[in-house]
């Protein structure tokens, strides 16, 4: 009886020396995962995308930087956006006045790694909260026209739309650069009151060999 009773305690314990293993692997394979999974992430957008992996932590710097200073140096009733891609910076929003207007081109030209800058923040009040809402969904409706186009390079493109109007932003060839300004310029779209170019342009051979490492 003491024979059995000691076979049914090792028995036991065993189990849940298996059962504590098992836990203990679980739960470090699903820490692992988001790495994983992030890292994989972070490769694909790198790969689709024309800027390096380095300049789009740059841009991401430029803007949090550039947003930061902006809100400490300029007075409360204003809104103003930075959007920074391949380091050409376009600023929009609304400022009180011309000062602060050319404050803010000041500023934001005055950051690291910033190789231009586009003005086109407006003067006069700030949009109201319906306008952003509306200028989301635009932004929205013109992403997936981007992305159902057979022939357009839709991760090379950055949207943003302000009070209605859109600008076009990205790494684009001429024809490619072209063909986008037409989809958005004539789509169905309600609310787009114009569209602007704010493309770097590249060469045929520029984007051959940007393409070159993703078909190696």
């Amino acid at each position: 009886m003491k024979k059995d009773a000691s076979t049914l305690i090792n028995t036991i314990s065993s189990t849940r020396f298996v059962c504590v293993l098992c836990l203990l692997a679980s739960f470090q394979l699903s820490a692992c995962a988001p790495l994983v999974l992030g890292g994989a992430a972070l490769a694909g957008k790198a790969v689709i995308d024309r800027r390096t992996a380095g300049i789009q932590i740059e841009d991401e710097a430029i803007e949090l930087r550039s947003a930061s200073g902006l809100r400490s140096i300029l007075s409360k009733n204003t809104n103003v956006r930075v959007h920074s891609y391949n380091r050409m910076v376009l600023i929009t929003g609304e400022v009180s006045n011309e000062s602060e207007k050319a404050l803010t081109e000041r500023f934001v030209k005055s950051q690291d790694n910033v190789k231009s800058v586009i003005n086109e923040v407006a003067i006069g009040p700030v949009s109201s909260l319906t306008q952003r809402a509306k200028d989301t969904v635009i932004n929205g409706q013109l992403r997936t026209l981007l992305i159902q186009a057979k022939d357009v390079h839709s991760s090379a493109v950055h949207i943003v739309v302000e009070r209605g109007i859109v600008y076009l932003m990205g790494r684009l060839t001429n024809e490619e650069a072209k063909r986008v300004t037409d989809l958005v310029s004539t789509s169905q779209v309600s609310g787009v009151e114009k569209v602007i170019r704010v493309f770097e342009l590249l060469s045929e051979e520029d984007l051959r060999r940007l393409s070159a490492p993703a078909q190696r």
